[in-house]
């Protein structure tokens, strides 16, 4: 049986919600299919302790607060997820949830989209998958011995095996995870790469605060060569600044970036001083802005000239280490918290890149009645956060409602 809707929307995570409001807003006809529940990935993607990375008066809906919660807290993994349903449940929103979509294709000018329990034809369809897709090992570690696990697998330190943990990647998952594990008594190594850390707080306004003052969420591309670089930032224990010297003073072992695996043995780069060196630049360059922001602006902010006072660089990074034997230094678990890959092979649509992105222009592709919401970069820096979907989705709501 064959179902007609005017548009679809594929994904009821945070980018398929602010779509189908915006759409409802325009009066467009629509369906949101979810595969799972509603904002799936918030619950089961994430570690128990897990909370937003913004504060909660910033990351949210313009159109609806964290009631239950002060606006400078951090909202708790299980709280985003229930602000989500909740948001579409007071406007009944039409989300379907439970129903994986398996194959988008064409269907004369519109498209077919299958489902285990039936085809749905559309004149338009939004792609609202997210970016957390195909979840990425970069290295191959053969001993069976050790309990490897990437980070959207990971849940608290008791669930991990007695031993030794190396996390891989130091962005914002891995900085976390790594910090978890060495309160919690556990012998930690953090592998570091390349990163940005911007400071959780300064001069009395958060990071993200700054962000926004300074236009950097409005950026419409990565700055060339930076494309790859993560950006350490925590809300837990409070909120505060990702500091990898922090880590080593409470016992975590910092490492380079991982490389090849061989009997046994794990090797690392020996780019870890300068990864290091490299995000003070980045944290002082936005203490530095900010300043002449506060200056330009006359803005009459409190002085925090301590911010600006680094600890010295540990051992670890003055004489890494550039190999692990696994075994000897007691590790059992590897968690790799090595970021994901988009998946789009259910799309049978000739719309893709060779490294699997979409071609599109701010979320509009060039096939006809075809978008995406919700992509890292997709409009500006801003597009994969919750309030950037919203703003996408508005967008592109008024797209489809100067289409007809």
């Amino acid at each position: 049986m064959t179902e007609s809707i005017h548009t679809l929307v594929i994904g009821g995570g945070q980018a398929g919600v602010a779509t189908s409001a915006h759409l409802q807003k325009q009066g467009i006809p629509h369906l949101v299919l979810e595969r799972d529940r509603i904002a799936e990935r918030w619950r089961s993607w994430r570690w128990d302790s897990l909370v937003a990375n913004g504060p909660a008066w910033h990351d949210r809906f313009p159109d609806a607060e964290f009631t239950e919660l002060d606006p400078d807290v951090f909202a708790p993994k299980e709280a985003v997820a229930d602000y989500f349903v909740r948001f579409a449940g007071d406007r009944n929103l039409p989300i379907r949830t439970g129903v994986a979509v398996t194959k988008l294709e064409r269907n004369g000018d519109g498209f077919r989209a299958t489902t285990p329990t039936g085809t749905i034809a559309a004149q338009n369809v939004v792609i609202a998958t997210g970016p957390f897709q195909k979840p990425v090992i970069p290295t191959v570690v053969t001993d069976p011995g050790i309990t490897q696990l990437h980070s959207n697998a990971y849940r608290n330190p008791g669930a991990l095996p007695a031993g030794a943990v190396l996390v891989v990647g130091a962005g914002s998952s891995g900085a976390q995870i790594a910090e978890e594990l060495v309160r919690a008594g556990r012998k930690v190594f953090l592998s570091v790469g390349p990163h940005d850390r911007p400071p959780r707080r300064y001069r009395g306004h958060d990071f993200v605060w700054w962000l926004g003052k300074l236009g950097k969420w409005d950026m419409k591309a990565p700055t060339p060569g930076t494309e790859h670089i993560t950006i350490a930032v925590s809300g837990a224990y409070g909120g505060h600044t990702m500091d990898f010297r922090r880590l080593a003073g409470l016992g975590v072992a910092l490492m380079g970036r991982a490389g090849a695996y061989s009997d046994g043995v794990l090797s690392f780069a020996s780019d870890l001083r300068t990864n290091m060196e490299n995000g003070d630049r980045n944290y002082l360059s936005v203490l530095d802005e900010a300043d002449a922001y506060a200056r330009a602006n006359g803005i009459d902010l409190p002085e925090e000239p301590e911010a600006r006072t680094l600890l010295p660089l540990p051992d670890c990074v003055t004489r890494p280490t550039l190999a692990l034997d696994l075994k000897a230094e007691g590790i059992t678990s590897i968690v790799w918290a090595t970021g994901f890959q988009l998946d789009f092979g259910w799309v049978d649509l000739d719309i893709f890149q060779k490294d699997g992105r979409p071609r599109h222009k701010d979320g509009v592709t060039d096939v006809p009645g075809l978008y995406f919401v919700g992509l890292p970069w997709l409009s500006c820096r801003g597009s994969s956060f919750i309030w950037g979907a919203w703003k996408d989705g508005e967008r592109l709501a008024g797209v489809i409602a100067a289409r007809g």
